[in-house]
């Protein structure tokens, strides 16, 4: 368990990849952001530790995102590694017309 500040502690480290998708043309771009994650997800969850890997799809703010957790002793090593496939991921995100705001996150996650 790692301690950020008295009585706030948590045991997994999350990375999240999320972009803005539109809802013309049939929602193409939401449809080609999950072919993309399909391509790559045997990837993501092959890492060393994962403990689980989300999709978040919101219609009305139109968010696409993928989460995937760690464990806190294992999250290092896959940041050391560039958190592989991320590059890949996000150049096929930025390269879909429709798709806005591509961008990352890591946070902390602990169950309450």
């Amino acid at each position: 368990m790692v301690t950020i500040a008295e009585g706030v502690e948590f045991d997994t480290i999350a990375r999240e990849w999320r972009c803005k998708w539109s809802g013309d043309n049939e929602k193409a771009s939401l449809v080609a952001a999950e072919k993309a994650i399909e391509a790559v997800l045997s990837k993501v969850k092959a890492v060393d530790g994962v403990k689980g890997v989300q999709r978040v799809v919101c219609g009305g703010c139109l968010d696409f995102k993928i989460i995937t957790s760690l464990p806190a002793d294992k999250f290092g090593a896959w940041e050391g590694d560039q958190f592989a496939p991320e590059e890949e991921f996000l150049t096929t995100l930025k390269a879909i017309d429709g798709i806005t705001e591509v961008e990352t996150q890591t946070y902390t996650l602990m169950p309450m």
